[in-house]
């Protein structure tokens, strides 16, 4: 049964706005996170006018409770929960303290390699170990990393947007590296995939290693290529207050609270036409993942119903298009809220590296059928 015709249109606008605000619009990129929020709210208030069978949609406590949880609780350590907002908080208040020592840690080793050879080895490194420590610290270590290299301001925004396509490749390979991957691997548990921890290593590694490498290359090429003259390279200092760290956890608690909501708000169109397209297809509109949460399309498409080679080409296309925008991936958030990205920064490199690279993996799936 076919959405009724008003609330298409209402989702299309809140996906424009979501897609289009950050863009046009000064005081939503000043306010990314409540935007966000206020969309998020939007849509899953629309969403309970779309009635689709079998799919609970609208309001309940159950999503109040996820979107409040959610940026609170990943997983536990020792019985104690751990979250991406814990997370942010504790390592920012810690790097607070010893900011200096960490700093001239990081300094010396880039006096020790090149500047490019150490961009190589940290897009590769943290793409690789993202799927053990998880995509959040990775993208910590990251801006600590960058924002202590004595880069120029557009050579760091772009190594941490293209390591930031390496960590969410690489976060894809176990189930503790994301939320998609846990679920992939939730889904697929049963007949007749029986899916273990090394499930997605082995469906999908033969695609993710060489991407990590070629994204840890192409990180080289590009502060080659921008320019790292000795009279640019310049290594920020340390201004942030205790205030600038607590804010900075709060505004990734409310922006990840605000994914839950436009993931749950978007199942109407999600369950009614996304899992009804060819996988050819699918590969290319699963680009929304850029601006809504991979994991909840991951939840509404995979299955034990689907070949290998459907799940690969879902996986990939959310997988690849999540590092195009800010929303689009956690360490992307992370790195943003950090390292001040705006979102008209990010587009400039991340949309023309994700077209490139959903091209790449298109051809190697449909085309070459590896």
């Amino acid at each position: 049964m076919a959405l009724d015709l008003g609330v298409l249109i209402g989702f299309l606008v809140i996906f424009l706005a979501v897609l289009l605000g950050p863009f046009k619009i000064h005081v939503v990129e000043e306010n990314l996170e409540v935007f966000l929020f206020i969309c998020g709210v939007l849509a899953m208030s629309l969403s309970g006018f779309a009635k689709i069978p079998g799919v609970e949609t609208g309001w309940n406590l159950e999503i109040i409770e996820e979107a409040v949880t959610a940026p609170l609780h990943v997983g536990d350590i020792f019985g104690i929960p751990i979250g991406i907002f814990q997370i942010v908080l504790v390592v920012g208040l810690i790097i607070y303290k010893w900011h200096a020592p960490i700093h001239k840690a990081i300094r010396k080793l880039t006096d020790m390699l090149s500047v490019r050879v150490l961009a190589f080895i940290l897009i590769v490194v943290l793409g690789f170990t993202s799927s053990v420590m998880s995509a959040i610290l990775a993208a910590i270590i990251l801006v600590e990393v960058v924002n202590a290299m004595p880069l120029s301001r557009k050579s760091k925004i772009d190594l941490t947007i293209i390591a930031c396509f390496s960590i969410g490749l690489g976060a894809a390979l176990t189930p503790l590296g994301e939320p998609l991957s846990t679920i992939a691997i939730s889904k697929l548990s049963g007949e007749p995939y029986h899916a273990d921890f090394m499930f997605l290593f082995n469906m999908l590694g033969k695609y993710i290693i060489p991407g990590i490498l070629a994204y840890g290359i192409v990180g080289m090429f590009f502060l080659g290529k921008t320019g790292t003259e000795e009279h640019e390279m310049e290594a920020a200092d340390y201004n942030e207050t205790v205030k600038d760290v607590i804010t900075r956890a709060v505004k990734v608690y409310v922006f990840i609270a605000a994914l839950v909501l436009l993931g749950e708000g978007f199942k109407p169109i999600i369950f009614e036409y996304f899992i009804q397209v060819p996988s050819m297809v699918l590969y290319w509109i699963n680009m929304v993942s850029a601006v809504l949460d991979n994991a909840t399309l991951a939840a509404a498409e995979i299955g034990p119903v689907l070949s290998e080679f459907q799940i690969k080409s879902v996986l990939m296309g959310l997988l690849i298009s999540g590092g195009m925008l800010i929303p689009g991936n956690i360490p992307n958030i992370i790195s943003a809220s950090k390292l001040g990205i705006t979102s008209k920064e990010w587009a400039k490199l991340g949309l023309p590296l994700g077209l490139t690279s959903m091209t790449a993996y298109f051809i190697v799936l449909f085309v070459l059928d590896i």
